[in-house]
């Protein structure tokens, strides 16, 4: 049986079921302690993953398309934040000053890879361009991310400066995934052997890590901070955000004369942000009271991506098959 569009697939309710966990039974004392390690060499095997799974020809065969992948991390890296600071008034008295950075946050990170691409080929999309965009997005995301964020959100990081944390990013996620990268010629069959295998090994770094981000937020007194309102107000945002962003990069994709394939990949590539990304790099550039404050709008934000995404892309398909 189909899942209907507009249902939450089972990791998405993975996610929400570590967040009540971590709620109800956070990380304290010596396991903490362990857990902070556990999830560091967490953190460096999802990006060594990352790396491994990076085709470097789909990034040369894609550079060709430079107009369109502009547009993509235009949308990605510019207009997004431009949402977060412009609405700033708006946000602010909603969600207040924690959850407002917290915005902008997941405004600063980079686009996500494999639901993109996923999406795009369900749509009929341009598959190849959208893994070259969703690749250098990433690539560009450890890079970029790290500057706006102790540019714009110093109070909350746990470094001084944003050479001190392009370092720490640097060793701690660059190094895994150009390792990943490099090492992929000598584990490539192996890798697609445990095609499955791998993707429970991503996707459950993600979760300890959400685990231990929020159990430190919930020590903190994370639930004592955010009311139901102020979850509703980010659910609310999290929409707009998504609209807005939508038709900022479909319609400019549009306009710019791009085939539906372009706009399509446009679509999905440019108005997601990663939660694979986001989640460890906040361990990272954040102080652990905060981190898990920091990552609850870019949950929301993913689960919405995807409902709406899902339903758009599976409309395109069955167009496509004149269904």
């Amino acid at each position: 049986m189909k899942r209907a569009p507009f249902l939450p697939d089972n990791y998405t309710l993975l996610l929400a079921v570590t967040v009540v966990l971590a709620s109800l039974l956070p990380a304290s004392g010596l396991f903490a302690v362990v857990l902070k390690y556990v999830t560091t060499a967490a953190i460096a095997l999802l990006f060594f993953l990352h790396g491994a799974k990076l085709p470097r020809q789909a990034i040369i065969d894609g550079l060709t398309h430079w107009r369109l992948h502009a547009l993509i991390l235009s949308c990605t890296f510019v207009f997004f934040p431009l949402m977060g600071f412009i609405l700033r008034p708006v946000l602010l008295p909603l969600v207040g000053s924690e959850l407002y950075l917290g915005v902008l946050y997941l405004c600063m990170l980079p686009a996500t890879v494999q639901s993109a691409v996923a999406l795009t080929g369900i749509a009929g999309g341009n598959v190849p361009a959208a893994v070259c965009s969703a690749s250098v997005s990433t690539l560009l995301g450890i890079l970029i991310t790290p500057f706006l964020v102790n540019g714009l959100i110093t109070p909350t990081t746990g470094t001084g400066s944003p050479i001190d944390s392009v370092i720490n990013i640097f060793l701690q996620l660059m190094l895994p995934f150009l390792a990943g990268h490099f090492l992929r010629p000598y584990f490539d069959s192996a890798f697609r052997k445990a095609g499955k295998a791998l993707s429970f090994v991503d996707r459950g770094s993600i979760l300890l890590v959400i685990y231990s981000a929020f159990s430190a937020a919930v020590v903190g007194g994370i639930w004592q901070q955010v009311s139901f309102a102020m979850v509703v107000s980010l659910v609310a945002i999290s929409l707009i955000f998504l609209f807005l962003a939508m038709l900022f990069v479909f319609g400019l994709a549009k306009a710019f004369g791009f085939s539906h394939e372009d706009q399509v990949t446009a679509l999905f590539g440019g108005a997601q942000k990663s939660l694979a990304s986001g989640v460890p790099m906040s361990q990272v550039l954040f102080v652990p009271s905060v981190a898990g404050v920091m990552v609850l709008p870019l949950m929301i934000f993913h689960l919405l991506q995807l409902v709406v995404s899902s339903a758009l892309a599976q409309r395109w398909h069955r167009q496509r098959k004149g269904l």
